[in-house]
């Protein structure tokens, strides 16, 4: 019975120390940088020549006088447009994510 005890104590004593062994060697992996992007006056991401054809395209209009503005530290491109009809009207693009405004 001494005997039993001894081996189950030596037993326990070996699967203990290896679980230390093992805590201890053990490295929880290294998060991956985090990159932050921070919005720029400077980042357009729609050139005006992008944006012209866009709209022709979805007006089905002509553009006949382009001009780039700045707004509240946003780039705006105004675009004056012709239709078929003679009628001539402006089109507000947004540079950066290149909505219709």
């Amino acid at each position: 019975m001494k005997a039993i005890r001894t081996s189950l104590i030596a037993a326990m004593a070996l699967v203990l120390s290896a679980g230390a062994l093992l805590a201890s060697a053990y490295q929880p992996p290294t998060p991956s940088p985090v990159i932050v992007l921070r919005p720029s006056a400077q980042r357009v991401s729609l050139s005006l020549d992008q944006a012209v054809r866009m709209v022709q395209h979805r007006y089905r209009a002509r553009v006949v006088r382009a001009e780039t503005q700045m707004q509240g530290g946003r780039t705006i491109y105004v675009l004056r447009m012709l239709d078929d009809a003679g009628r001539v009207f402006a089109v507000r693009v947004d540079a950066a994510s290149g909505s219709i405004l």
